[in-house]
């Protein structure tokens, strides 16, 4: 790490504590972290809506891909390779 790697993370840590301090040890910081606790709330809320839909619309993809195998039978399972061992004819 090059010295103003260093010196970068060593202030950008120092904001994130002031930040972090003044959210939880200040009155005023305790009132501002009040207001904004409910949109953060609801931002999780959201968040977690998403991360549902997508492990929904994983299940559905996974399904449907059952459902194409199944409709082509054994040829979704064939080996990219006809012959093991990159053999390209068997004689």
């Amino acid at each position: 790490m090059t010295n103003k790697e260093m010196w970068a993370a060593t202030m950008i840590g120092g904001a994130i504590g002031g930040v972090v301090a003044y959210l939880f040890f200040t009155d005023s910081g305790r009132a501002l972290r009040r207001q904004i606790e409910p949109a953060l709330e609801q931002f999780v809320r959201e968040l977690n809506g998403f991360r549902a839909t997508l492990q929904r619309t994983a299940g559905v993809a996974a399904e449907s891909w059952n459902v194409v195998s199944d409709l082509l039978g054994t040829a979704a399972q064939r080996p990219s390779r006809p012959y093991p061992g990159g053999q390209t004819a068997p004689f």
